[in-house]
């Protein structure tokens, strides 16, 4: 019987040796996140804001995290194409999607979109809040807001605003009804396209996110107002919109990382961790001032947070606009 126990005692010693070897073999053979190349979905054109925040970003998680993090530009329906991608994607950390705020706080409320924005991804982290500013082309023979709203009241339907989100039809649609100037307001696929075409002429005025920063200061583009409550000092010259006399028209917006709803937490929070140590680095914090992108970060609980906010927000201001997309 003492035999018997004894030999029990082994085996069992040997299976249990046998299990700690084999979970230690697999422990050793699971490989920490990001095991391979991370891609960053940007669902809009390429040299729009969001574009340039995601290349300025990934290289810096690529080097903090040992991994490739690749930007793909998916442009296509103001956003909803490369944003229902992400939303479609395994939730393993793999496919993340750096957006504008309009695909989920405004695309939603104008038209049926194939996912839920707050539902369908797990917030990561802001990025950077948006300001904006009103230009026109240099060649056209307006330099103050009042002459602005002058030359389009004399061209009614011919003077064109162009838009390349929801959010800046939304806006052109605002201006409308500010200035009593019938725009015709001209829908682009991003604000890089868009700032394309009023360098280029095929439209007379667009809200400019600060992309456009450089041909401002080489006379492609004039300024007539900022977005926002106080002067930009990029362009300390520049009158705010309420110093000329109009209010509750603001740019608002802002730039977020987000995954697959279903995504690992821990993913998800060492993800967040790492923006937030990016975004406090001076030398990429000077860089988005000269872009005009005010880095934010935040914690995943309070992007989902402002996600919410903002559908509510823009949900009131849509129905109030009577605003309809094309």
């Amino acid at each position: 019987m003492t035999r018997a126990f004894t030999l029990l005692g082994k085996a069992i010693r040997r299976f249990a040796l046998c299990g700690s070897l084999a979970l230690a073999s697999f422990t050793a053979g699971a490989q920490p996140y990001p095991a391979k190349p991370v891609r960053i979905v940007v669902p809009f054109g390429a040299g729009g804001s969001t574009d340039v925040l995601a290349r300025l970003v990934a290289p810096r998680l690529s080097e903090s995290l040992k991994q490739s993090f690749v930007v793909e530009s998916m442009p296509g329906a103001d956003g909803i194409v490369g944003t229902s991608a992400v939303a479609r994607a395994a939730p393993d950390g793999y496919t993340l999607l750096m957006t504008a705020a309009s695909p989920l706080t405004l695309a939603p409320i104008l038209q049926k979109v194939p996912y839920d924005p707050v539902k369908d991804f797990a917030p990561i982290s802001l990025m950077v809040h948006l300001n904006g500013v009103l230009v026109v082309n240099s060649a056209l023979p307006v330099r103050t807001l009042q002459e602005f709203a002058a030359e389009a009241r004399s061209r009614p339907g011919r003077f064109s605003f162009g838009a390349g989100t929801s959010l800046l039809r939304l806006i052109g649609e605002q201006f409308k009804q500010a200035l009593q100037a019938d725009m015709t307001v001209v829908p682009y696929k991003g604000t890089g396209p868009q700032l394309n075409a009023v360098l280029g002429g095929e439209v007379d005025a667009v809200v400019d996110p600060f992309v456009g920063i450089q041909h401002i200061k080489a006379g492609k583009l004039r300024p007539l107002a900022v977005l926002q409550g106080s002067r930009s000092p990029l362009l300390p010259d520049v009158p705010t919109l309420e110093e000329v006399g109009i209010k509750g028209i603001t740019l608002g917006s802002w730039t977020a990382l987000l995954a697959p709803a279903g995504t690992p937490p821990e993913i998800v929070s060492r993800l967040s961790a790492e923006v937030a140590r990016i975004m406090a680095q001076p030398d990429l914090r000077e860089r988005l001032v000269t872009l005009y992108q005010e880095p934010a970060g935040s914690t995943p609980s309070e992007l989902a947070s402002t996600v919410q906010a903002d559908l509510a927000k823009w949900r009131r201001i849509a129905t109030e606009s009577n605003f309809k997309p094309n």
